[in-house]
This record gives structure tokens, sequence and C-alpha cells, in this order.
């Protein structure tokens, strides 16, 4: 983990809201992988917290991440032009440990196709992933371009503008008998995980599934417990130290 001085090499709209940044590290910071975060600052002094996001491509020194316009820090973030300086602390979390699989199949929704696009494109010359993903509706498709390095690409939104209709839960369990996947993967809004682990209890489906959660965070290092989540066991985890990603079973959605 380090923490740097990172230049932007790239802040691009992919979608309606969506952002693409690119930015290039002074030195390298190690392995990164599919499901890990960044802490990046907004490139303001007047916000003081910086903003964990998933990363979705590494190339060299150039790591990318996405980002949905929600409130005045990311608005602030989309401002940011090509030569712009940001501090960035890298890499954060645990990410989608998916070694000696060979069939996999990728269930995301909305913003959480960012982190599986790491994943993807980190394993694909080993494993044939087998994906879903769900978007709202067409002016929110996105990065399919990367997605499409899996054996098979399904998209659904919910509204039938692109792709069939549906939710991309509905899209695997349609398919799933022909997919035949040794694991599972999943990244979304906390409902659509929750779908996921019911659906998979009452299919009585013992396949392994990781999720990656999506929690606010504070300091991105497990010290301010904001990102607290429960696990089944009474326990409580930290979405960023002990996570992001985890055991559907390990935790209550």
């Amino acid at each position: 983990m380090k923490d740097l001085k990172a230049t932007v090499k790239s802040n691009e709209r992919i979608a309606e809201n969506i952002y693409s940044l690119t930015v290039t590290l002074p030195e390298s910071a190690g392995e990164i992988h599919g499901g890990q975060f960044v802490n990046i600052s907004t490139g303001d002094s007047s916000h003081l917290l910086r903003r964990p996001l998933g990363v979705a491509k590494v190339e060299g020194n150039d790591v990318t991440v996405c980002y949905q316009i929600k409130g005045s820090g990311t608005q602030n973030l989309a401002t940011l032009s090509s030569g712009a300086s940001v501090n960035i602390l890298l890499p954060l979390g645990n990410g989608f440990n998916i070694s000696g699989y060979k069939n996999v199949a990728v269930i995301g929704g909305g913003v959480g196709v960012f982190p599986l696009v790491a994943t993807v494109r980190e394993h694909c010359k080993n494993i044939n992933f087998y994906t879903y993903v769900g978007f709202r509706n067409k002016s929110a498709v996105c990065l399919l371009d990367e997605l499409e390095k899996s054996k098979t690409l399904t998209v659904v939104t919910d509204d039938g503008s692109y792709g069939k209709k549906g939710n991309a839960v509905e899209a695997f369990f349609a398919d799933a008998a022909n997919v035949k996947a040794d694991a599972i993967i999943a990244c979304g809004p906390p409902v659509m995980l929750k779908v996921l682990k019911t659906e998979m209890q009452k299919r009585n489906v013992k396949t392994p599934c990781l999720v990656s959660l999506e929690e606010r965070m504070g300091c991105g290092l497990g010290a301010c417990l904001v990102c607290v989540c429960k696990k089944h066991d009474g326990q409580n985890a930290r979405v960023c130290k002990d996570g992001p990603v985890f055991d559907i079973d390990e935790v209550e959605l």
C-alpha cells in the first residue's frame, strides 16, 4: 500500500453521470487485483475525505477507476483535466480470489460492474467467464468492450431499452444450467446481492460465491469503523479492511 501523488491522464464521460478516470502513478504500487480499490482525493481542499473507488483497469503505472456523480465530491472529480495532480492511496482491501476455478459466472449491476471489469481483465486468459450485467437503461450502459473478454456476455436493462428486459440475477439463473459455473462473483447494489443470495438458497445452489460490498467509507484503512457490516456469526466486519470481497454466506445482506 502506498500513498502517492498521481497525475491525471484522462477523465472521460462514458455513460450518463458515469466517468472513467485514469491516473499515472509516479512509481509502482505493487500488484493490484480485481476487487481492490483506491482512496483518491477530489482535487479540492474543501473535501477532506478521499473517495473510495474500485479499480477497473491497471496497465503498468496507469490505474483506471470509474465513478458515478452523486455529490459535490464526485462532481469535483469530474472537473479534473489531464495534468492535474491527485493524492491516491492504493491498493486497498481484498480482491476476488478465484485462482483454481475454470468456469466463473460474473453478475454485475450498475456501477457494480467496475471491479468486475478488472477481475475479468486479470484472469480472462486462464478462466472462462460467463458474464451477466444489468443497467437501469440504455444511457447507463458502459464498459461492454472490456466485458467482451468474457466467453459470453449477457446485457439486460430494467426497461428493456438495451438488451433484454430484466436484471442480472434473473439473466444468470435463466442460463445457469448451461454454464455450470464452479464459482460466482458479484457486485452491485445491496438489493441485487440480497436477491442473489435468496435465489441461491431457494434453489439450493452450493456454488462458491464471492460478493463485493459497497459501503460508505472514511479512512479506507479500517480505523474509523464507518463501513462496518454484520457477519452471520454475530461479529462485525470492516468492509474496507476485511473486504470489500466476502463469501456470500459470511455476511448479512
